[in-house]
């Protein structure tokens, strides 16, 4: 497909980098960007030679949430047709929180609105130190509803409190502290820092780490139970006896390098 609102690229690793391409609007997100994401995802999800995805943009801002002509629009519109267009949004951050592979977001300026529920969805999120973040829906007279949950799994309850009814801007080390990123980085030093994730994960097996990120989508905040217990053990016995399990523990016990390293 045509990549109008987003530029998609492929190294030699497996490494897709997913770069948001809108600075002239600050990346800000229309009904248009949002199913072009959507798309771009689908189809790195199923691309067999991708192995992790990087969530960047172009521009002095990550992205400023929802644009203001898109908002204009919808407020012109009826329940139903808000309805369907939040759904397109609900799917873009499913889609993004269930992407198969290890995903890093690497925020830049501001991260604003349902940006921050971009950052929430990727498995690893690093801001440059200048990166500021705000929930500002209540300004507006909204609500952070449809990303509600994946920022509230990220900063917890309480957290979610303050922010989304303050609607008040907070800074890169603020975000760090709350769970919302994993790591600061120094200006201009997002990919370096990316980069060390990057060369870890390579050496990992692709399919364990797509089980791990579906072991946690599947267990995170149940109860612990004998269904849980029961998911676990087959989980684990699966990985064990399949391909990849089976070689990694062979070259280990070997001491040789597996064979998905050749991959690279």
């Amino acid at each position: 497909m045509s990549h109008i609102y987003t530029e998609v690229s492929i190294d030699n690793r497996g490494v897709a980098t997913l770069t948001l391409n809108r600075p002239d609007v600050h990346n800000a997100f229309d009904d248009h960007m949002i199913a072009e994401l959507i798309q771009v995802l689908k189809d790195l999800a199923n691309n067999d030679d991708v192995r992790m995805l990087i969530l960047a943009a172009n521009g002095k801002n990550f992205s400023a949430g929802a644009d203001i002509n898109w908002m204009r629009s919808m407020a012109e519109k009826n329940f139903g047709q808000n309805q369907a267009d939040a759904e397109e949004l609900a799917t873009l951050m499913h889609r993004l929180d269930k992407f198969p592979k290890p995903t890093i977001a690497l925020i830049n300026g501001a991260a604003f609105g349902g940006a921050v529920g971009l950052v929430a969805c990727c498995d690893i999120a690093i801001a440059e130190e200048k990166a500021s973040f705000c929930l500002s829906e209540v300004r507006i007279g909204l609500i952070p509803a449809v990303i509600s949950p994946y920022v509230m799994r990220a900063i917890g309850e309480r957290q979610s409190r303050r922010y989304f009814i303050t609607a008040e801007r907070f800074s890169a080390a603020t975000a760090l502290d709350i769970g919302l990123v994993h790591q600061v980085a120094k200006d201009g030093e997002l990919q370096a820092n990316a980069d060390q994730f990057i060369t870890g994960m390579l050496q990992n097996s692709p399919a364990a780490i797509g089980a791990a990120k579906a072991l946690i989508h599947n267990i995170y905040n149940r109860k612990i139970s004998n269904n849980v217990i029961a998911h676990t053990t087959q989980a684990i016995a699966e990985i064990r006896v399949s391909k990849e399990g089976q070689e990694g523990l062979t070259a280990f016990l070997s001491k040789r390098p597996p064979a998905w390293l050749g991959k690279e």
